[in-house]
């Protein structure tokens, strides 16, 4: 984003022109950029939150990290923490309207506080930096720092506090739950609860389906001229399974572990499959076993890798869990799925050279 010219801004984020940039590297900490938002979701704020859930520019959905004030604050205001990926920026900011309030916002990345905390971009180092650089000791005279909740696993508390003598105040999960708990300065166990209803689970999909949208088509017209259109609609069915339909039933799909939910979700999809491959007719036995063998095998592990993805996304794991998740079955998925493609080009094989 240009910082000069500011062409990259939303009208709610312009920075303060008699500020000077901070340009936060180490050992060099001029003095403060002061930017000035207000708690108002334009159009183009909406259009862009709508982008970013598909997953277009994945990058471009950002602000300047820095410094922020919000309505009139003054040297008492309470300063929070946010990272600079627009759509956690703008919940912040929409979620304390009539407020006045501090947002420093650290350098993400462009990515959301759970996940930035998880990867350590929105982490110790970074807060700590980000109060010096934009010089927050001289601005206000309390020494507190409100910090998303979802954000604690990056932030070490004791150590933001013998580094910059700032501490840190875990706020409730949600940003909407902000305005009650700054007038009770106490968060309740709801406001504390990760909850991760059908709503917040449907629209992890779009990014998801997105991604995987072109190689689907490509698989679906070869295995159309290669092996049929229910071989087609075998591809298409199994990658809409792990990609919309996985997160919409994820509460709902028994075992623990969402690799082992999305092979019991791929397992249902394959069984309609399997049948037709493995009732035809027109085929001997052994193709028609090779047939169903080859759905039941494929699909379910396509599935269940998609699965995969929302592991950083859900309250369903950890990071530990989900290190033990990849090292205990991604090897099976990939052992399924090597044999039923092996299958899959056997039979494919034997149609070319006129043995079914």
């Amino acid at each position: 984003m240009d910082r000069e010219n500011n062409a990259g801004l939303s009208p709610s984020c312009r920075p303060d022109p008699q500020k000077r940039s901070c340009s936060c590297q180490t050992g060099d900490l001029p003095a403060s950029e002061i930017r000035t938002t207000d708690s108002t979701i334009t159009f183009a704020n909406r259009l862009d939150h709508f982008i970013a859930r598909w997953g277009w520019k994945r990058e471009s959905h950002r602000v300047d990290p820095g410094l922020y004030r919000l309505g009139n604050p003054t040297p008492d205001t309470p300063v929070f923490a946010s990272a600079n990926y627009t759509l956690s920026f703008d919940a912040l900011r929409s979620a304390l309207a009539g407020t006045d309030a501090w947002i420093l916002v650290l350098d993400t990345q462009g990515i959301n506080v759970w996940c930035a905390a998880g990867k350590g971009t929105f982490g110790t180092a970074e807060l700590v930096q980000r109060i010096g650089c934009t010089g927050l000791p001289g601005i206000v005279r309390h020494r507190k720092i409100i910090v998303p909740q979802l954000g604690a696993p990056g932030i070490s508390w004791t150590e933001v506090v013998r580094r910059s003598k700032f501490l840190v105040e875990y706020g409730p999960v949600r940003a909407t739950d902000l305005p009650e708990y700054l007038r009770t300065h106490k968060a309740t166990p709801a406001m504390r609860r990760v909850a991760f209803p059908l709503k917040d689970r449907v629209v992890l999909a779009p990014v998801e389906f997105v991604h995987t949208a072109l190689p689907m088509v490509v698989a679906a017209v070869l295995l159309w001229f290669l092996a049929g259109p229910v071989a087609a609609l075998a591809a298409v069915s199994s990658v809409l399974a792990g990609t919309v339909l996985f997160p919409a039933l994820l509460p709902y799909i028994p075992t623990q572990d969402l690799s082992t939910k999305g092979l019991i979700l791929g397992l249902i999809i394959a069984t309609p499959f399997a049948v037709s491959f493995g009732t035809n007719p027109a085929l001997p036995i052994w193709a028609n076993v090779a047939g169903a063998a080859a759905a039941l095998l494929i699909m379910p592990a396509v599935v269940a890798y998609f699965a995969l993805n929302f592991t950083g996304c859900t309250t369903f794991t950890s990071r530990t869990g989900v290190k033990k998740e990849i090292f205990r079955y991604v090897p099976a998925m990939a052992l399924m799925a090597g044999t039923g493609v092996v299958l899959g080009v056997a039979l494919g094989i034997s149609r070319l050279l006129g043995v079914i």
